[in-house]
């Protein structure tokens, strides 16, 4: 079959963070998206998450920050690393050093919306039951017997991701051990009551915690050891249950908002890509939510392999560009997995990882500790490898002043961006897909800087002939 006639050039199963941030990517492209999402509605349930740095950065770079803080709440990007509670390090570098509490199904409604308006389909209550790939494309099969054709297709599922299972992509790591329950209920007893209480038990038992949203509600963690069924949703009696057996009280907790439970399995898909099918997201990794990482590195992931895979669609990308998806991004998937490996331990009761959790809360009394922690966990410490050069090669940029504006207002079309300061370099035959600004005000202390379309730093310098060979290596032939 001709690819041209193909009905799309990208699938996506599952509408999630990951996979509407995927098909908006694709769609600054061009690339005819469809997104297949199994739920018939959007999930019901109103979670908290948290949006960290990098991802409030990629945002930025999109021109949907602003839609967000509409939403959410601006918290001190602080606190996150195993619950040990430590002030913001100063000078963070970033403009948006700090922390957005938002619903998650309005993440979910604001991408997906985005998404539809730049020419996205979605399709609701369509579950994905099979797929064969060939050299030309992807037929993928729905629980109705229909038949789509696309020319790659992407799984950004789930942690029971069928596209990961289909593919047979192994899934090593651990199953989950110990049980936590999660929700946010409201409750009766009095604040400066309910914070003793906390801090008292908080001092030996992790993970613990009644954490006030205001109006009366608090967002509640309490171990689930001996609570019904894993396969069970969790009820508001089994909350009061665990709370009375380590608080000796309930707190007359009631009218959750939701309630869930979670575990601390730990597992990272061996692969990212077998031909024309690749994995984002939760199908890729799984890990405990202790730090709040797994939403952004899922979002983070679609915002890798987005520009990536448009490229390859659309026949300008270089040789091995979309095989720097799985090399950039399985590492950092790895490093989230270790991070969230060592926080668990730290929340363990047992006497020797009390320790070890007393011992670490005093180092981070020294700044430059508790800066590299919070770094590792917001993502703004991520460097890929682009080969030898500066540090800030293969790091994105922070979003500094332009002429006229903000780095990342000149980004929102999801294109490459060269930042001149010498007023002498030139995008070239590669103007198509690069961006030029030529400003020497730029507050950036280097003469220029090639970034990709997800703000990592590809070129630093002033030599044409060697911009050029950077723009060929991520941006294909020149026009």
């Amino acid at each position: 079959m001709d690819s041209s006639s193909l009905s799309f050039d990208v699938i996506v199963a599952g509408c999630g963070p990951a996979g509407a941030m995927l098909a908006a990517e694709l769609r600054l492209h061009d690339v005819r998206v469809l997104v297949l999402e199994r739920e018939t509605e959007p999930v019901s349930f109103v979670r908290i998450v948290g949006l960290h740095i990098r991802s409030l950065e990629l945002m930025a770079m999109r021109g949907l920050l602003d839609r967000l803080l509409e939403h959410g709440r601006k918290r001190p990007a602080a606190g996150f690393f195993a619950a040990i509670g430590k002030p913001v390090p100063p000078g963070l570098d970033s403009a948006h050093a700090y922390l957005l509490g938002i619903p998650q199904p309005v993440i979910v409604r604001l991408l997906e919306e985005h998404a539809i308006d730049l020419g996205a389909q979605v399709r609701r209550g369509c579950t994905v039951t099979g797929f064969e790939q060939d050299d030309e494309g992807v037929t993928v099969e729905l629980d109705t017997g229909e038949q789509l054709r696309s020319r790659y297709f992407v799984g950004c599922d789930g942690a029971r991701s069928t596209v990961r299972k289909l593919l047979g992509v192994g899934f090593p790591g651990e199953p989950s051990r110990t049980d936590t329950l999660m929700g946010e209920l409201k409750a009766e007893a009095p604040p400066e009551e309910i914070a003793a209480k906390v801090a008292e038990i908080s001092e030996t038992r992790k993970p613990f915690w009644l954490r006030p949203f205001g109006e009366g509600v608090y967002s509640v963690v309490v171990p689930a050891a001996g609570v019904s069924d894993r396969a069970e949703p969790p009820t508001l009696d089994d909350f009061k249950r665990q709370l009375r057996a380590i608080a000796g009280t309930d707190f007359g907790v009631h009218s959750p908002r939701w309630l869930s439970r979670f575990g601390d399995a730990t597992r990272l898909a061996e692969r990212y890509r077998v031909g024309r099918v690749l994995l984002a997201g939760d199908a890729a990794h799984i890990h405990p939510p202790t730090g709040g990482q797994g939403l952004n590195l899922g979002v983070q992931d679609a915002f890798n392999l987005g520009w990536k895979l448009a490229a390859q669609v659309r026949g300008w990308a270089p040789e091995g560009l979309l095989d720097t998806y799985e090399a950039e991004r399985h590492p950092v998937a790895a490093d989230v997995l270790d991070n969230t490996r060592a926080q668990m331990e730290l929340m363990s009761p047992e006497p020797g990882a009390q320790a070890v959790r007393r011992l670490l809360t005093e180092l981070m009394d020294f700044d430059e500790v508790n800066r590299y922690l919070i770094e590792k966990i917001t993502s703004i410490d991520i460097r890929y490898d682009f080969g030898d050069g500066p540090d800030l090669l293969g790091r994105r940029l922070r979003d500094i002043d332009v002429k006229d504006g903000r780095l990342y207002d000149l980004m929102h079309r999801g294109r490459g961006l060269l930042l001149d300061r010498t007023e002498r370099l030139t995008a070239g035959g590669w103007s198509e897909r690069v961006d030029h600004l030529a400003d020497p005000t730029a507050a950036v202390d280097v003469p220029g800087v090639l970034l990709r379309p997800d703000g990592h730093v590809a070129w630093i310098g002033d030599d044409q002939r060697d911009l050029d060979d950077h723009l060929a290596r991520w941006f294909g032939e020149p026009v």
